[in-house]
């Protein structure tokens, strides 16, 4: 490491990859569940499991983002983190508050649970995404507030670069358009209007940026390509970005009351979307094309090149294929929108930390060359267990998806949804093997760190 704060990014990041594990995990609970719906039942039910699946999620990738950040801002500023010391008491915080919510999901009743936070203070709770308490959220904030400061401050007293300029602008959407949880208007119409401010547009917008200015330090880092051509490549990923994805959600209003010409601002920009996603992928490979050096941890290159390739796929082509108004009049609420939400979160999100995590915790682990070269062939075997994994899970939703469309929604002979789920139960066995071989290859990611120098 340059700069010793830079280790504050190692329990955040060993922290995300172990919420990852009981994601996955979750994961697979809900898909038995799909098959044999009393399993865990009364003791868990659907509901807490995707509530836990879903909220692990947002704890393990905002966890994944700060360690990212934490690692790379001293080496972008050229200067030691502003106050390591708050970096790591917003790591223990973050962790209490995470762990206790998921406690309180599993052996709480969620109405008990609202009681006990005090949501008749504020009412809050209860919204898909943003089921957490009321404190556990002011937490949130609290949080993402030192985090936001503590980066700026290392900028602004150190050097400032366009990877800077782009992170520090995600975060701060980040931390506006959660504000958004808070707001709870009384007509269902707003409440779902203002709801996707938060989970849209951190989505598809603001951690767009913190994607694009980690997969650029990265690159960086792993080809030596000129600082200036990366730099102008992200601006013009960063641009299209911003203008598809804000206008992008508008197609999450086609049929919920709101005016009819978000049907048409949100099939353009919906069709607009998967482009700045393609030109990453351009952007990866064009710089590993262009390399100047020979950097020995291949792996950290392979994950940035699969990030750019799966973050197209799930969240470019996989989007496409239903958010045009036409199309999404049928396939809305199908599991079509699964299989996308589950492509794009891997392929943009988690990938773009496997990416972070495979070139600096090798660094913080004295490596500084990466992980010896047997560890990375079993780097490489999960890198494709857990792509083929998603890939095939991916490809039985949509299947899934499209049989309950022909179900229920298309033609005059329609079936009940319980009859429908009945028809797709071996799609649904097949989906839940491809989990297991997710969870297979994320255990196989683990033990690659833990392969010794002589092994090689």
């Amino acid at each position: 490491m340059k700069y010793s704060s830079q280790a504050v990014a190692k329990p955040y990041f060993i922290f995300a990859l172990i919420l990852l594990a009981g994601e996955i995990l979750f994961g697979l609970l809900m898909a038995i569940q799909y098959l044999y719906g009393d399993f865990l039942f009364p003791l868990i039910p659907f509901n807490v499991l995707r509530m836990v699946h879903t909220n692990l999620l947002i704890v393990l990738l905002l966890n994944g983002f700060m360690g990212a950040t934490y690692y790379l801002i001293p080496e972008e500023a050229e200067r030691e983190l502003w106050n390591p010391k708050l970096a790591m008491l917003t790591f223990w915080v973050f962790a209490a508050a995470g762990v206790a919510t998921i406690l309180g999901y599993l052996f709480v009743p969620y109405a008990t649970l609202t009681e006990l936070t005090f949501n008749n203070l504020l009412p809050t709770m209860g919204r898909e995404f943003l089921e957490q308490p009321l404190p556990t959220k002011v937490g949130i904030v609290l949080v993402v507030v030192s985090y936001v400061l503590n980066t700026i401050m290392t900028v602004l007293l150190g050097r400032r670069t366009v990877i800077t300029t782009v992170l520090i602008t995600g975060l701060i959407g980040l931390a506006v358009f959660f504000l958004f949880a808070f707001y709870v208007p009384e007509n269902l119409i707003m409440d779902k209007f203002f709801w996707w401010f938060t989970v849209h547009l951190w989505v598809e917008a603001t951690w767009e940026l913190i994607m694009g200015a980690i997969l650029a330090f990265v690159l960086i880092k792993t080809t030596g390509v000129d600082r200036e051509h990366i730099d102008k490549w992200l601006y013009l990923i960063i641009a299209m970005t911003m203008v598809s994805g804000i206008l992008g959600t508008g197609h999450h209003f086609f049929f919920m009351g709101a005016p009819e010409y978000w049907l048409w601002i949100g099939s353009i920009s919906s069709a607009v979307e998967p482009l700045p996603f393609f030109l990453m992928i351009l952007f990866a490979f064009t710089m590993a094309r262009d390399k100047k050096i020979q950097h020995e941890n291949e792996m950290a290159l392979t994950w940035a090149k699969g990030t750019a390739v799966m973050a197209f796929i799930g969240a470019g082509v996989w989007g496409f294929f239903h958010t045009l108004a036409p199309v999404n009049m049928f396939t809305h609420g199908t599991q079509l929108t699964a299989a996308h939400g589950h492509l794009s979160f891997y392929g943009a999100y988690i990938m773009i930390i496997f990416t972070m995590v495979s070139y600096a915790m090798p660094i913080m682990r004295g490596r500084p060359h990466g992980n010896c070269k047997a560890a990375q062939k079993r780097e490489l075997s999960s890198f494709w267990m857990m792509n083929i994994g998603m890939m095939g899970l991916t490809l039985a939703l949509s299947a899934a998806g499209i049989v309950q469309i022909m179900d229920q929604r298309v033609g005059t002979d329609l079936i009940g949804f319980m009859e429908s789920q009945e028809s797709i139960a071996g799609i649904y066995t097949i989906r839940a093997a491809f989990g297991v071989l997710v969870l297979a290859g994320l255990f196989t990611y683990f033990s690659s760190f833990f392969m010794k120098e002589e092994n090689a």
